[in-house]
């Protein structure tokens, strides 16, 4: 069983965690050998399973930071799930429409 005895809190009065020490490191344990003792087995071995992550793009999208008004976004987020796939579809559209020449 996990023994606390002795130690510091991780946590000061206020509730926030404190800085960490050396010491605290040493006493460190992987997820994997600390669930167990605290759920069923079951429950730390699904808590432990490896999920999926999200499903890999095509490759050609790039991040960026863009400023839109609020109303735009709004609209768009109230289509649900999957509203920037449309919002980019629908930029898509308009430079079908509208073809942009370079300077």
């Amino acid at each position: 069983m996990i023994n606390m005895a002795n130690r510091l809190p991780l946590t000061d009065k206020d509730g926030e965690v404190r800085e960490l020490t050396k010491e605290d490191f040493k006493h460190f344990r992987p997820a994997s050998e600390v669930l167990p003792q605290l759920f069923s087995k079951e429950v730390a071995d699904e808590m432990l399973a490896k999920k999926p992550g999200r499903k890999l793009g095509s490759g050609v999208k790039e991040s960026q930071t863009v400023r839109f008004d609020r109303d735009v976004l709004a609209a768009f987020k109230a289509t649900g799930k999957g509203w920037q796939t449309r919002m980019n579809e629908a930029l898509r559209a308009y430079l079908k429409e509208h073809p942009m020449t370079h300077a």
